[in-house]
């Protein structure tokens, strides 16, 4: 019994432990964005602000064209979390129910693409919109990121189109129903939960990509916002702090409240599937 108190303690201690270092650094983006110049070169620095300010978010909004490069991030990223969801659910769907070899293959690809480094397929993707004359636009950055998204999106689809119990589908053939009207009929509905989690998952991921946004956007105006905030920084590397955190920590924003809002309904529509079932 007393065995048993202590490896709960032990578990609660280490969750505590894991929140602690995950929260760590977005307190601290909250502390430094409210903080007044003074205080960010102090050499004793506080967590909680003494005096603080919004000047900080001020000047971010003066210097760089935030709302601009937030919308254009919010385009990119709705953008590839609708493409790639619509695509990725008849793929799954075929993946889940006709276990061939050819599936058993893609799935294995789906898998090991996950794993090529960015660097590798930055030049291919640039010369394939080069010739679509894409390069330095918002819907070929989408383009990108639907590519980008789509394995991981079909990844997590194939799981939960075979938690949905074929039975249905054979009911629903009985009923003259054919693959497609099965699909988005029957199939879909359940799959609404996983359908939520993998646009959730695109949609962050798009919101947050910097490295494709970096090199395929020139003009300042196409830019998304996880490359505006580099211009906080200077050529020498000294970054302006206080506008810099006081940006970031709004660019943080979006995903968190998308996320939480969610959230609720991703978990309701699982346990009502669970009943349904």
């Amino acid at each position: 019994m007393r065995t048993s108190q202590a490896a709960r303690a032990g578990q609660y201690v280490a969750l505590l432990g894991y929140l602690v270092f995950l929260a760590f650094p977005f307190l601290w983006l909250i502390s430094t964005a409210f903080k007044p110049p003074r205080e960010l070169g102090s050499l004793h620095p506080t967590w909680i602000p003494e005096n603080p300010t919004l000047a900080n978010f001020h000047q971010a909004f003066d210097e760089q064209p935030l709302l601009h490069a937030a919308f254009n991030s919010l385009v990119a990223a709705l953008g590839a979390a609708v493409i790639a969801v619509l695509i990725a659910t008849p793929m799954a769907y075929v993946m889940a129910r006709h276990r061939t070899r050819l599936a058993r293959a893609a799935t294995g690809w789906v898998v090991v693409s996950q794993a090529f480094p960015l660097v590798l397929v930055i030049i291919p993707l640039f010369l394939v919109l080069k010739n679509l004359r894409l390069i330095n636009s918002v819907p070929g950055l989408v383009m990108v990121y639907v590519v980008w998204a789509l394995p991981f999106a079909l990844w997590m689809l194939v799981g939960y189109v075979r938690a949905v119990p074929a039975e249905l589908e054979e009911a629903a053939a009985v009923d003259g129903a054919g693959r497609l009207r099965t699909l988005v009929s029957v199939v879909a509905p359940l799959l609404a939960p996983g359908i939520v989690a993998t646009a959730l998952f695109a949609f962050i991921t798009a919101w947050n990509e910097f490295f494709f946004a970096l090199v395929l956007l020139k003009t300042p105006e196409k830019q998304t916002l996880p490359v505006v905030l580099t211009h906080f920084i200077g050529a020498e590397g000294v970054a302006d702090l206080g506008p810099l955190a006081a940006a970031a920590f709004l660019a943080t924003l979006p995903s968190l409240v998308v996320f939480a809002i969610i959230q609720r309904r991703i978990t309701g529509g699982m346990l009502a599937g669970a009943v349904k079932s």
